[in-house]
């Protein structure tokens, strides 16, 4: 079996990393807001942004081993994408396959040059890991619905242009999973509230959404009324192929090597046994990001593959920053602006964000059933 890129792959990948090599050095402590639109801008007029979309769309019909390529380097470099993921990775996706030509007229191309932002609106304060039990509702009157309801951890709510909702519109279906459907909506229309919602970091990144009697026009609905269950796990599989989460683990880890051998405790057996060993399980996440990266190139969408890549991932984050903070001892909990934090603080804010990476996207409890319902053949 041959891992090996072709000579294009790599040119490709080449490319890439000169163009981010020169944007970070241009965008200097801005690179590392994580939200960027004079960036996304750069991506969308390269056709990058959106790269396996067709070119009318903004893309470059690129394969999906060249947008993994472009997704590693983006995450080597800790590029500020930001919440463009949403549009790019699930949105878009839904719209190509349910939307109408006038919606696909309407959003794509904005989305996939990196003028329009999307944000997702899927959990509530009592639906979360049990995305059925959501009670954001959206009655049909006359040639409009009428959206009521709160979500929350609604991530970039307060920086997007329209949001991917999740809403119910038979609150009578006999199963609950058959009475909801999908909007994609304008964020300016009245009766929208963004609410910020600091997390551990001390960052405004996500939000609680309130609709009050907000009114749509009917054309918002994205593919069929109450068919929106099936979209919706679509995407939260697309939203789960993390393949870039490896390379940034990896530029971590590049880091953390350097600091060890600039302060002379690389030769400690243990600091060394550690880092192989974390060493190795980047690697072999690797390989499941590149088999999530094959089955989107044959038209296959990865169900619980994509669930496994994300459990692993998100714990593996959590490994290696438990190991960076073991290494650095009492400099791992600095954080920038200390006389004496070293790596930028990244060790403390890795920490911190890893908490929350089992959790988003759908916590670990959920995604292992998913992997013994649907890898394993087990029962419910």
């Amino acid at each position: 079996m041959d891992f090996k890129f072709t000579a294009e792959q790599e040119a490709f990948r080449k490319e890439v990393q000169d163009f981010l090599k020169r944007e970070a050095k241009q965008a200097g402590k801005d690179w590392e807001t994580g939200f960027s639109r004079e960036f996304a801008l750069k991506l969308g007029a390269k056709g990058w942004l959106a790269i396996t979309w067709p070119e009318e769309y903004g893309g470059r019909s690129a394969t999906s081993i060249e947008s993994l390529i472009l997704s590693e380097e983006l995450a080597y470099y800790r590029a500020p994408r930001g919440v463009q993921i949403i549009g790019m990775g699930w949105v878009g996706q839904s719209l190509m396959r349910y939307g109408t030509e006038e919606q696909k007229n309407k959003y794509l191309l904005d989305i996939g040059r990196g003028k329009t932002w999307v944000c997702t609106a899927y959990s509530e304060p009592d639906a979360g890991s049990d995305l059925v039990a959501l009670q954001c509702s959206a009655r049909a009157e006359g040639d409009n619905y009428v959206i009521s309801g709160q979500k929350i951890f609604t991530t970039g709510a307060h920086l997007c242009d329209l949001i991917w909702l999740a809403a119910r519109t038979d609150p009578n279906a006999p199963k609950r999973h058959r009475g909801l459907s999908m909007f994609l909506v304008d964020l300016g229309t009245p009766g929208i509230t963004v609410r910020p919602l600091i997390n551990m970091l001390g960052k405004h990144e996500f939000n609680e959404v309130f609709f009050d009697e907000v009114r749509i026009p009917k054309d918002c609905l994205v593919g069929e009324e109450n068919q929106g269950w099936y979209m919706l796990v679509g995407a939260l599989d697309l939203e789960r192929s993390m393949i870039e989460m490896f390379l940034m683990a990896k530029r971590t880890l590049n880091e953390l090597v350097a600091f060890t051998k600039e302060n002379g405790i690389a030769r400690d057996p243990l600091v060394r046994q550690k880092l192989a060993e974390i060493a190795i399980e980047i690697e072999v996440g690797r390989m499941l990001a590149y088999r999530l990266a094959w089955m989107q190139s044959k038209g296959i969408t990865p169900n619980y593959e994509s669930s496994l890549t994300k459990v692993y991932g998100t714990e593996l984050d959590q490994r290696l920053a438990n190991v960076a903070m073991q290494i650095l001892g009492l400099y791992g909990p600095l954080e920038p602006g200390s006389k004496w934090v070293v790596l930028q603080g990244l060790i403390a804010r890795a920490c911190l964000f890893s908490v929350s990476a089992t959790i988003f996207g759908g916590t670990t409890e959920i995604l292992r059933s998913i992997i013994a319902i649907r890898g394993l053949g087990l029962p419910r």
